[in-house]
């Protein structure tokens, strides 16, 4: 039935729409056997259908109508043949993926009256290699030519097994057709080729849209090209169907050195260079009122002439145009669909790159530019013609009509007739459009759990005495660099390991000026040093502050290049964050030694140093920081403090709950975590109380603090240390301190197996605080029959165990005063929710919930969650916008975007 109204539009997409949605269903052994007989169908037709388009059109020339046929067909099918276009396209069993197509649906065809018969084959066919239907709106002047071409294919597919109606065409096109078939309901996506507007409607449809921009292709040619295969490749694409290919050559740019020769070549093979009166005569034929003649497209050089009043010889190939403006009011300047080319002379390879740029800026954006140039010889020509020509189509020594179709002179090419512009020329895709661009790619992910590890430092000694062998391996060094703080140095703690170090044949340098919460400053005092000492290893002897300053220092003396803004980038996993610290080791081992029995970091890639101009604290993390080597002596700690031990101990009770509850808590971390646990249960209350009278006491609770390292080394940390770390930056109290005062509450509001928010992580699958804080309370035999009560016991423990090593019962407790807190407490929970260990907790915090847990330990009350509260005290703990956060409101939104982009529920909103 004649497809000429509306109401035959609807008739015609509604019967395509169900036959596209049963084709849908089919096999790919079904769908190829049909894109085989249809592209057979059509190749047998190729010379048929070649003479109705230039005898319906009038245009271009029968032989090469022939060829654009045959590449339609043969080459497409030959590309696409064994291309998966159904079902699995791919799957990657060990990633856990696998690839799905689906057919886009219906397509709407938009058909140049330039290449008609070409165009519908290639469309047709790779509508059918996907199982998409389409409806073809030929040109007007194409259209009995058009339909038969559709009506080849649509037979063939249909003998194979597709559904009769997959392939539909509108008989008598009009522009209100046109445009009701681009903008119709049942249209699923438009594949325009043709002039700039009709591309520009189907872009402005509403629907999804696979466009080709205006072609205007400057060829350049410099002084080392081989001038014979230049000008007889340009003859070959510039006359192919009559110049009608968006790609032709638009426009030669040749450099002077050759310009004599290449213009004499021209005369001598079929070129004719037009006068200055000639020249004005094509000029006026070529263009009228500023848009290019309709008469003279596809037409002969010689009938251009004609149509010009120019007499010109009968063998005549090309008619050749010397100009030297790129201006919009220059006609050959501008893409001319004929045989009628523009030739520019360039005094260097330079002018003639910005010439050819400015005539892709005229009218050619984003499609097809050439170079004829020496390519194994100047491939930095090629690159610099590649950097400069914003073109999809970039091509060396071809001829651009056949080379910018594809895969005929590089096979790396697709092969296409619709040729994609990018952005540059207002287009979807910027490459030759093929099956792949008219399927959806549906990815089926199955959950997988990450890659995880067991990283520890190369080599770990321990038991009391066992530096006088560790410091062995170090034979063969040259200079050691010992990094330890005042009092330890001048009270001879470190005179044995200087001794043994300069036994083992090293010469020794001192840095000692590290103090409590070693800051920058003090970093780079050492880094100095250690430049001007050129150690090969340093020894980091102390608690965490000589430790964290130890490996600030060796980062920075091996690699002085580095920000330190960089080093403490947050990361949400360390294996993706954006920067990357550098390989260390290369200049310098790090030995740790620690002196006390808590921070675990000889054996952590963790350090913490603080900025002196903002008294911020910065926790650092990468594997990198990773001590080469690990002496855990005990005979360093037997005189160790009752305050310090019972901080330290505190401390390394906190690294292993909090490793063990962590969402990146694993079988080799858990066995771990436990057994420090078990060692701190036993040992820290006898340590605490005898001191260097029990050395066995003292002895397990330094093993157990390097041995919950290693657990939270590998599984981190949670919300406990994120609080104490600002805690203690904000009023000066001792690390193991802060987390013996927020412990509890941290345990009360992780067990909670329905929580606001769920930390992420693919092998975190579900809430299992409260249960694994439960297993604790099993391993350390607290007592209890459910989880609920084996929870209530660690925390009991716990608690009595801060009173036993004289923990106050609350932050008010150590004498901050209450305005002061109140007044610091947003800041604090803010920065704590931004803190690097906040991502491993098992309950993703809101800052709220954090100012909460703050508050209920400044005044020593249990955590209550929030809608559990009297609705005053829950207003109370409202979060409160910094005045960084406040001054949106006050229209500095410069400085307030990056809190508010991050933290929403500040209660500002843009």
């Amino acid at each position: 039935m004649p497809i000429a109204t509306i109401a035959d539009l609807d008739a015609l997409t509604a019967r395509v729409k169900a036959a596209q949605q049963r084709f849908a269903t089919y096999t790919q052994e079904q769908v190829d056997a049909i894109f085989l007989s249809a592209a057979l169908a059509a190749s047998n037709e190729r010379i048929r259908l070649a003479q109705l388009a230039f005898e319906e059109t009038g245009m271009g020339v029968v032989e090469d109508k022939v060829i654009k046929n045959h590449f339609a067909s043969e080459y497409i099918y030959n590309k696409y043949k064994d291309e998966r276009t159904c079902g699995v396209m791919e799957q990657d069993d060990a990633a856990g993926t696998i690839t799905l197509a689906e057919p886009i649906g219906v397509i709407c065809g938009i058909v140049p009256v330039t290449n008609p018969t070409s165009t519908t084959i290639f469309k047709a066919l790779i509508c059918l290699k996907t199982r998409n239907g389409i409806v073809f709106s030929p040109h007007p002047r194409a259209s009995r030519c058009t339909r038969e071409a559709a009506r080849v294919v649509l037979d063939a597919a249909v003998a194979a097994g597709a559904p009769p109606d997959i392939i539909g065409w509108v008989d008598s096109p009009t522009i209100e057709l046109s445009n009701a078939l681009m903008h119709h309901k049942d249209i699923d996506m438009i594949l325009a080729t043709g002039g700039p507007g009709m591309v520009r409607a189907a872009y402005s449809s509403g629907k999804p849209a696979i466009g080709v921009g205006a072609g205007n292709t400057p060829v350049v040619i410099d002084e080392s090209a081989d001038l014979k295969r230049a000008v007889a490749s340009i003859l070959l694409s510039k006359t192919f169907d009559n110049g009608m290919i968006c790609a032709s050559e638009q426009a030669v740019i040749a450099v002077d050195a050759i310009y004599p020769a290449l213009r004499e070549r021209f005369v001598s093979h079929g070129g004719f260079v037009l006068s200055a009166s000639e020249l004005d005569a094509v000029r006026k034929t070529v263009f009228h009122e500023g848009a290019i003649n309709t008469a003279i497209v596809g037409q002969s050089a010689v009938r251009i002439a004609e149509l010009a009043g120019v007499e010109v010889p009968a063998d005549t190939k090309i008619l050749l145009g010397e100009v030297t403006s790129t201006a919009d009011a220059e006609p050959f300047a501008h893409e001319k669909l004929s045989p009628v080319l523009a030739l520019y002379r360039a005094r260097d390879f330079k002018a003639a790159l910005e010439i050819a740029s400015e005539l892709v800026a005229l009218g050619g954006f984003g499609h097809t530019s050439v170079l004829f140039t020496d390519q194994d010889r100047n491939p930095d020509r090629v690159a610099a013609f590649g950097e400069r020509m914003k073109t999809a189509r970039i091509l060396i020594n071809t001829p651009s009509s056949h080379g910018g179709i594809g895969d005929l002179y590089n096979f790396s090419l697709a092969p296409s007739l619709t040729l994609g512009c990018g952005s540059w020329g207002g287009n979807s895709v910027s490459e030759n459009v093929g099956p792949k661009h008219l399927i959806n790619r549906k990815m089926v992910a199955k959950r997988a759990e990450n890659m995880l590890w067991h990283k520890v430092p190369r080599s770990v000694y321990f038991r009391r005495g066992c530096v006088v062998e560790a410091l062995k391996e170090l034979h063969g060094l040259k200079r050691a660099l010992l990094v330890t703080d005042t009092f330890l140095f001048r009270h001879g703690n470190a005179d044995p390991v200087i001794h043994l170090l300069k036994g083992q044949g090293l010469e020794v340098e001192v840095f000692f000026q590290v103090e409590a919460d070693p800051t920058l400053a003090q970093v780079r005092r050492g880094v100095e040093v250690a430049r001007i000492f050129q150690p090969d290893v340093i020894v980091a002897f102390g608690g965490g502050s000589p430790m964290d300053a130890a490996k600030i220092l060796w980062v920075m003396y091996e690699h002085p290049e580095v920000q330190f803004e960089d080093l403490a980038l947050r990361f949400m996993d360390i294996r993706k964050r954006i920067y990357h610290f550098p390989k260390m080791g290369i200049k310098a081992q790090l030995v740790a030694i620690p002196t006390t029995s808590g921070t675990g970091s000889e054996v952590t890639p963790f350090a913490v140093v603080t900025d002196e101009v903002s008294g911020v604290k910065y926790p650092i993390a990468d594997y990198e920081l990773m001590p080469t080597m690990a002496i855990v002596d005990a005979n360093f700690v037997m005189h160790l403090p009752r305050s310090l031990t019972a901080a330290g101990g505190l401390d390394a009770i906190t690294h292993s709950i909090e490793s063990y509850v962590s969402i990146m808590a694993n079988e080799f971390t858990d066995g771990q975590a436990l057994q420090a646990l078990r060692l701190l249960k036993e040992n820290l209350p006898s340590a605490y109380e005898q001191g260097v009278d029990n050395p066995a006491a003292r002895e397990r609770v330094h093993s157990a603090a390097t041995i919950a390292g290693i657990a939270f080394a590998n599984s981190f940390l949670g919300v406990c240390h994120s609080m104490a770390h600002k805690l203690g930056s904000a009023f000066h109290i001792t690390h193991g301190t802060a987390n013996a005062l927020l412990l509890a509450n941290v345990i009360r509001y992780n067990a909670n197996d329905n929580p606001t928010k769920q930390a992420a992580f693919s092998q975190y699958d579900r809430p299992k605080a409260k249960c694994r804080y439960a297993e604790i309370a099993r391993s350390l035999g607290l007592g209890g029959e459910s989880n609920e009560e084996q929870v209530e016991s660690l925390v009991a423990w716990f608690e009595s165990l801060n009173r036993k090593l004289g923990v106050p019962a609350s932050i008010r407790d150590l004498g901050i005063p209450e305005a002061e807190f109140l007044d610091k407490v947003d800041a604090i929970a803010l920065d704590a929710f931004d803190d690097q260990c906040t991502g491993a907790n098992p309950r993703y915090p809101l800052i709220d919930e954090l100012k909460a847990i703050l508050l209920d330990s400044y005044y020593g009350r249990p955590f209550v969650e929030l809608h559990a509260r009297h609705p005053s005290v829950a207003h109370d703990l409202a979060f409160q916008p910094l005045p960084e956060t406040a001054a949106a409101l006050r229209g500095d939104w410069a400085k307030a975007g990056a809190i508010c982009y991050a933290f929403p529920h500040t209660g500002i909103s843009a």
